[in-house]
C-alpha cells in the first residue's frame, strides 16, 4: 500500500521531560490541520490483520494499531533489555498453556508444595502467583451485595434497588430473546443441512437459496441473521448460559459464592486462599486471554505475539465471575508490588467501591514503590469523569498517583467508528486509547480466541509500559508514564461517543492525552529521556 506521508512529522515533547541524545528515528505523528484526509483503509481486514490488528499502525496499515511491528523490526531489532515483572490481577491464568508457559514469574523464594511459608511473604506456595478467590468463581455484582446487606443508610441503596429491578428486567428479556433464537437455529441447521446434503454449506450457498418451501425460506433467514452478525450455534447456546448465571448469580440477592472464609470487611485479615493461580473450569478464559496480550511467547510458530518479548507474567487471581471484592484487590495490589512486579494490570471495574480507599491506597502504594498500574477504562459506555467507576487514583480529581494509566478502547478501523461503542472514557480520567475490540490472544487449553473490551486495551498498553522498562530500566515508573502519554499518536478525527450514532465528539476529547497508544513512538522518546 501507497504511504501516506502526511502522516509523518514530529511531535512537541512535555516539559515534564528532560530530552538528551538517543535514536535518531522520527516519531510518528498525525498532522494538526486535518487528520481526516488520512485514507480510508476499505477492503476488509485479512485473517493475518484481524490477528495481529493490534500490533499494525495507522501510517502503514491504515489500522488503528499500536505500532508493535514496527517497533521490533525499527526499534529493538532482538535486543531483550532487563527482565521485567508485569503482575496480570484477574481470573485464573492457564500456565501450562503453550503459548505462556515460557513466560512465567516463578517465586525463586518458595519451595513448591511444601506447606511452607519459605520467604514468610505471608502466603504459603506461592510459586506463580496467588489466588486470593480459593475455590470461589461465580458472585453476585457489588451492587446486590449491598441490597443483600440490608444497609438502607447507605447513601447509594435506593440507587442500587432501581439498577437491580431495572437490569434483572433487561436480563430476563434478553435471555428470552436468545432461547428464542436458539429454538429457531436448530430446526434451521437441520432444514439446510437436509437441502444441501452436509453441514459444512458456505453463505453463498444459503444466499443462492430459491424455494418456495416455507420452513427452507425461515431457515435461509435465520442462518443469514447469523452470518450477519458473525454468530455460530456455539455462540448463541454460550450466550444462554452465560445470561442464566448472571440471573442466577450475579443478580441474585441470596446468592453467595465466597468461600474462603475470611471477613470480607476487615483488611487485615490476611493469608487466606492458595497458591493455585488456574482457572476453575474453561470457560474462566479472561484471565488466559489477558496474559496472551501482554506476554504470549513471541515468533514461536503457535497462535499468538504477545507486545512485550522479556516478562514473566505474576498471575493473580482476584476477579470472579461478577464483580471483585475491594479487598481481595487492595492486597493483590500490595502482593503484586511487595514481590517484585514493576507493571500491574488491572482488566476489572466496578460502579459500585464500598471500600473503594482499601484499592487507592494500594495503587498510592504502588506509585510510592515506582510501580505502574494499568486500569481498564470499563464497557459502559460512559463518560468516567461524570459516571463512577472503580477504581479510581482520585479523590475530587486530585490524584493519590503518578503512575495509573486508565485506557480505553480502539475498534480496528480508522475513521467515525473507531471508538469502540461499549467503551468508556473521560477528558480527566482516561489517560489514552489502544486497540481492544476483536482481540485474538491466548484462552485455557492451548486454544486462541477473539475477544473484545477495555479489558483487552489496558494489557496491549501495559505491554508497552514493559517493553519501555526493559529497554531503559532507568526510567522512573512516573517517567514512563508521561511517555506512554506524550508519545501516543494525537488525533484529531471525530468519532462516535459511546455507540450513541448521535453523539459525534473530537476523539483528543475523549482521554487525557487525546491519544492512541504507540509502542514505536514510547520506544524513541524513551531514548531520548536523560
Amino acid at each position: 500500500m501507497k504511504l501516506n506521508y502526511r502522516l509523518i512529522g514530529y511531535l512537541g515533547i512535555s516539559a515534564t521531560l528532560f530530552l538528551g541524545c538517543g535514536a535518531t528515528a522520527d516519531i510518528i505523528t498525525t498532522p494538526i490541520e486535518n487528520i481526516d484526509t488520512s485514507p480510508l483503509k476499505i477492503t476488509e481486514l485479512t485473517e493475518a490483520e484481524k490477528n495481529n490488528w493490534g500490533h499494525l499502525d495507522l501510517q502503514n496499515d491504515t489500522i488503528p494499531g499500536m505500532a508493535v511491528d514496527r517497533a521490533y523490526a525499527e526499534i529493538i531489532k532482538g535486543k531483550k533489555g532487563k527482565k521485567v515483572i508485569v503482575a496480570v490481577i484477574d481470573s485464573g491464568i492457564d500456565i501450562d498453556h503453550e503459548d505462556l508457559d515460557g513466560v512465567l514469574w516463578t517465586n525463586k523464594g518458595e519451595i513448591p508444595n511444601n506447606g511452607k511459608d519459605d520467604d514468610n511473604n505471608g502466603y504459603i506456595d506461592d510459586i506463580n502467583g496467588w489466588n486470593f478467590l480459593g475455590d470461589t468463581y461465580d458472585e453476585q455484582l457489588e451492587y446486590v451485595r449491598l441490597l443483600a446487606s440490608g444497609d438502607t443508610s447507605n447513601p447509594r441503596f435506593e440507587e442500587a434497588k432501581a439498577l437491580l429491578e431495572k437490569e434483572t428486567q433487561e436480563t430476563l428479556q434478553t435471555k428470552q430473546n436468545i432461547d428464542g433464537l436458539l429454538q429457531q437455529i436448530i430446526p434451521a441447521k437441520a432444514a439446510l443441512k437436509k437441502h444441501f446434503g452436509k453441514e459444512d454449506y458456505t453463505k453463498e450457498d444459503v444466499i443462492k437459496i430459491k424455494s418456495d418451501d416455507e420452513a427452507l425460506s425461515q431457515a435461509k433467514n435465520v442462518q443469514l441473521f447469523l452470518y450477519d452478525r458473525g454468530l455460530t450455534l456455539e455462540d448463541v447456546t454460550e450466550y444462554a448460559t452465560q445470561f442464566a448465571e448472571r440471573l442466577n448469580t450475579n443478580l441474585n440477592k441470596d446468592f453467595s459464592g465466597r468461600k474462603t472464609g475470611d471477613d470480607i470487611n476487615d483488611i487485615s485479615d490476611t493469608g487466606y486462599g492458595n497458591g493455585n493461580v488456574k482457572p476453575v473450569k474453561k470457560s474462566e478464559s479472561h484471565g488466559t486471554h489477558v496474559a496472551g496480550i501482554i506476554a504470549a511467547e513471541r515468533n514461536n510458530g503457535k497462535g499468538a505475539n504477545g507486545v512485550a518479548n522479556n516478562v514473566e507474567i505474576m498471575s493473580i487471581r482476584a476477579v470472579p465471575n461478577g464483580d471483585e471484592y475491594d479487598k481481595d484487590i487492595a492486597l493483590a495490589i500490595r502482593y503484586a508490588v511487595d514481590n517484585g512486579a514493576s507493571v500491574i494490570n488491572g482488566s476489572f471495574g466496578k460502579s459500585f467501591s464500598p471500600h473503594a480507599e482499601w484499592v487507592r491506597d494500594a495503587i498510592k502504594y504502588a506509585s510510592d514503590n515506582d510501580v505502574i498500574f494499568v486500569h481498564a477504562a470499563g464497557n459502559s459506555s460512559e463518560n468516567v469523569d461524570v459516571e463512577p467507576n472503580f477504581p479510581d487514583d482520585n479523590v475530587n480529581y486530585v490524584e493519590v498517583s503518578n503512575t495509573y494509566i486508565r485506557v480505553g478502547s480502539l475498534a480496528p478501523k480508522y475513521g467515525s467508528k473507531m471508538v469502540s461503542g461499549f467503551s468508556n472514557y473521560g477528558k480527566q480520567n482516561v489517560d489514552i486509547f489502544a486497540p481492544g475490540s476483536e482481540i485474538y490472544s491466548t484462552t485455557p487449553e492451548n486454544e486462541y480466541d477473539s475477544k473484545g473490551g477495555t479489558s483487552m486495551a489496558a494489557p496491549g498498553v501495559a505491554g508497552i509500559v514493559a517493553l519501555v522498562r526493559s529497554q531503559y530500566p532507568n526510567l522512573t515508573a512516573a517517567q514512563v508514564k508521561q511517555v506512554i502519554l506524550d508519545s501516543g499518536l494525537p488525533l484529531n478525527t471525530k468519532v462516535v461517543v459511546g455507540g450513541d450514532a448521535s453523539n459525534i465528539a473530537p476523539f483528543s476529547d475523549l482521554s487525557k492525552s487525546g491519544k492512541i497508544a504507540n509502542a514505536y513512538n514510547a520506544l524513541i522518546m524513551a531514548s531520548k529521556i536523560k
